[in-house]
């Protein structure tokens, strides 16, 4: 991530030092708790994409700051959240916060971190309330994006569109936010940000394909979660509506697939008929058709350094092996 993220390295330590500072509470339990996953580590990839969009206007640090630390708040809630639904234990190769100090704590702490963003939001609500504006409306298909998730589960009926629709709300379009408002929050004009926006939908959409794909296909050691997690829960990914569609054991996958309780074996079944049929491959082909698309986006920009950053960060998200 240091190479992608060259030429915003020291602006990047602001950054952390800001989200570490933000996370301290006057209660050493409130502290402990929700700085955990922030040591965990994690890309940051989405304040990286907020100062590379400010790079195409009047970049001002100070000024993109509030937005950069918002964004990764928003993310990790939303990661705490989504560990207290699936009941996951692991998260970045250590306990999560669910496992560490259960349901109720993780459930609060989530809504905590996002309340500390709304602080930091709202900072842009009387100069740039295009940011306040395009962030409530974000937070709310997230929570679309995963209600949806959660009332489709085990369901072998989905098709690719009730997916995309998915995804494009709990994962896109807070990559898309963070890409455009980063811009926005400089004082970019439409010119400039739209074709950021659309960057960062289509980077966005590829992210979590590959998310996906990688639950059946990574090393359990890198992923730092144990494989086939979408499939234990009931999740039908992109790599599953394809299988449904194009393997000979459609029938076993279905029974697979939508079985709630899977043993370890019934797991490894499924994925091998996944990855048997060229499930997974297809799956790359629309990560890289997201990607192109990305990357086309970015011809309507200035050739500035941050372009060729946005530039690998999208062939970084078609390579990635967790």
């Amino acid at each position: 991530m240091l190479e992608l993220y060259k030429g915003i390295e020291e602006d990047m330590k602001v950054v952390e030092k800001e989200l570490q500072a933000t996370l301290q509470a006057q209660d050493p339990f409130i502290t402990e708790t929700s700085t955990h996953l922030f040591y965990a580590g994690g890309k940051r990839l989405r304040p990286a994409l907020s100062l590379l969009g400010a790079k195409f206007c009047n970049f001002k640090l100070a000024d993109v700051i509030p937005l950069a630390v918002a964004l990764e708040l928003i993310h990790m809630a939303t990661l705490i959240h989504d560990d207290v639904v699936d009941n996951s234990l692991i998260r970045r190769g250590l306990p999560t916060v669910n496992a560490k100090w259960g349901k109720a704590t993780s459930t609060h702490i989530g809504t905590y971190l996002f309340a500390k963003s709304l602080i930091l939001i709202s900072q842009y609500e009387e100069k740039k309330p295009l940011i306040t504006k395009v962030l409530s409306d974000v937070s709310v298909k997230m929570c679309e994006g995963e209600i949806r998730q959660i009332s489709a589960s085990f369901d072998t009926g989905q098709v690719s569109k009730d997916y995309f629709y998915r995804v494009k709300r709990k994962t896109a379009f807070l990559i898309m936010a963070s890409v455009q408002l980063g811009a926005v929050a400089c004082g970019a004009d439409r010119k400039t940000y739209l074709p950021l926006r659309r960057y960062g939908n289509n980077i966005g959409m590829a992210f979590q394909i590959t998310d996906d794909i990688l639950d059946m296909v990574a090393d359990q050691s890198k992923l730092g979660k144990p494989v086939g997690g979408d499939l234990r829960q009931g999740i039908i990914t992109l790599p599953v509506i394809i299988a449904l569609e194009k393997s000979g054991e459609k029938k076993r996958l279905v029974e697979l697939a939508g079985k709630m309780e899977k043993s370890e074996e019934e797991v490894q079944e499924a994925i091998e008929i996944i990855r048997s049929c060229g499930a997974i491959d297809y799956s790359f082909e629309v990560v890289n058709k997201y990607l192109s698309k990305a990357k086309e986006e970015l011809m309507a920009l200035p050739d500035l350094p941050a372009r060729n950053n946005l530039s690998a960060i999208a062939d970084f998200i078609g390579i990635r092996k967790h």
